[in-house]
């Protein structure tokens, strides 16, 4: 999918970007574009550096090499609560170390749109219940988190994210500890907002998967690291391929359709 305003920059930019962290290289160089409307997968095995390349495209940590730029801007560019207001970071666990209810819990997504010493107001609070009704918590505003299981915290974690209403999403592993109803409702309800954003500032998402099948069914672009160093980044239907997914897994893979979607089956 094309950006629906040529003129503006895109969301996410990656140029010549190479990872390495201990003397191990996890990617070599490579580049990636994404515009308002689209959404990109990191694929490959454990320990391959997926998590670690998502926190270098959200800014928390520099690459080996290259630039990443938001907005047409390196996040040098950009005032902390700024950039905190344009790309939001799903983080792949959820430390509670302390008692709170979940309202309270999902109002922290607000922080980066209320002033030094401000405080939540009404329409912080309905904006927080909307988005516990969109997660399908509407009733657990009151809710201890120390109570939730996984799954239902993750999706606490997920509503303080739609709270913060960034333009670009990064998700490290959204779907932990969900079942399969709501991993697809997930991501289902992610691509309602980065495609159906009519009239509002376009929005994208970057996201950790293990199911390559949920890959090839909501993305469009996808990144695809080996674990050794290399990687493969471009649109969907050139990165999905048997023969580079079965090098990176190291599993052979065979690719078939099924009522018009593509599954990949080990041999």
């Amino acid at each position: 999918m094309t950006a629906r305003r040529g003129a503006e920059a895109p969301l996410l930019e990656a140029e010549g970007l190479a990872l390495q962290v201990g003397g191990r290289w996890l990617c070599c160089e490579f580049s990636l574009t994404l515009a308002a409307g689209e959404c990109l997968a990191l694929l490959g095995p454990n320990g391959a550096g997926k998590t670690t390349l998502l926190h270098t495209l959200a800014g928390l940590r520099e690459p080996t090499a290259g630039r990443v730029r938001i907005g047409g801007r390196p996040y040098a560019a950009w005032p902390a609560p700024e950039a905190a207001r344009f790309r939001g970071l799903l983080a792949q666990q959820q430390p509670d170390h302390f008692a709170a209810s979940v309202l309270e819990t999902v109002l922290i997504g607000r922080h980066p749109h209320l002033g030094r010493w401000g405080w939540e107001g009404a329409e912080d609070e309905r904006i927080a219940r909307d988005a516990l009704a969109a997660v399908g918590l509407a009733g657990f505003a009151q809710r201890d988190v120390l109570t939730l299981s996984g799954g239902e915290r993750q999706r606490v974690a997920i509503a303080a994210l739609l709270v913060q209403a960034p333009r670009l999403y990064l998700l490290d592993e959204p779907l932990n500890h969900l079942d399969l109803h709501h991993q697809i409702a997930t991501l289902d309800m992610f691509r309602r907002l980065v495609r159906e954003d009519a009239g509002g500032p376009g929005r994208g998402v970057v996201m950790v998967l293990h199911d390559i099948d949920l890959a090839a069914r909501y993305a469009d672009h996808v990144i695809l690291l080996d674990g050794r160093g290399g990687v493969r980044a471009g649109e969907r239907d050139s990165v999905l391929r048997p023969d580079l997914l079965s090098h990176a897994f190291g599993h052979p893979l065979r690719r078939y359709e099924v009522d018009g979607r593509v599954t990949f089956i080990p041999d």
